[in-house]
């Protein structure tokens, strides 16, 4: 039996200065999918995460999350219904500790409690090593991981990670995205993944959405995932 669609958008438009990047664009996320949406630079990839999480405002169309329209939203309420948020860049908070950093990933529904601690620290248990270290003595691929975990606290139903392998060292990656498949399969959490990397995108991904222009190109399935060539020809830069 199909899923339910947890999200999807309609004839979205969205962009800077007025100027639209996004060009009507339309996707349909299912409850539990791990979707990549890959690209050339430049044609939209992380304004489309932008958009949806809220910090770039939809100039037209639509972004429904559960059946609901969302696009009117700010940030802070679509991340209260269950939707996370990892930047590009990770953006954790230097000058404060790992713990310091999942509680401000917690204060969204509420204060930090053990048992989310320990979920946390069992996905990624270098958090637990390093919790009160500061998250600006991190490692590239540590920052990651807690940038994910400050997410993971609030129990998201949908995680938009964008560009999670950039600057970390590849077993860094590799691990990175066995715990994410890991835990799609243990709680069923939905992702979407804006990502380069093709070793990742094959590791995670289930299906996988081609942009241009702003526009959605290609429904790739599982299969064409493994074409090599055909992967490398929509990656090209």
């Amino acid at each position: 039996m199909r899923k339910e669609v947890i999200l999807n958008t309609v004839g979205l438009r969205a962009g800077y200065g007025g100027k639209p990047v996004l060009q009507g664009l339309e996707i349909e996320v299912r409850e539990g999918e791990i979707i990549a949406v890959i690209g050339r630079n430049g044609v939209g990839k992380s304004t489309l995460m932008k958009s949806l999480i809220g910090l770039i405002p939809a100039m037209d169309g639509s972004i429904v999350f559960r059946g609901e329209p969302i696009e009117h939203l700010p940030a802070f309420k679509r991340a209260r219904l269950g939707i996370g948020y990892v930047p590009q860049g990770r953006d954790v908070f230097p000058r404060l500790s790992v713990a310091e950093n999942i509680a401000v990933g917690a204060s969204i529904k509420g204060r930090l409690t053990e048992q989310q601690r320990r979920e946390v620290v069992d996905t990624f248990p270098i958090l637990g090593e390093r919790w009160s270290q500061r998250a600006g003595t991190m490692s590239g691929g540590q920052q990651q991981q807690l940038a994910i975990g400050r997410v993971l606290v609030a129990d998201p139903e949908l995680i938009l990670l964008d560009e999670p392998s950039e600057g970390i060292q590849p077993n860094i990656v590799q691990d990175i995205a066995r715990d994410m498949v890991a835990l799609n399969a243990k709680t069923g959490v939905t992702i979407i993944l804006v990502e380069q990397n093709l070793d990742m995108i094959r590791a995670m991904a289930q299906r996988c959405y081609v942009m241009d222009k702003g526009r959605i190109v290609a429904d790739l399935d599982r299969a064409a995932l493994d074409d090599e060539a055909e992967m490398r020809r929509h990656l090209a830069v």
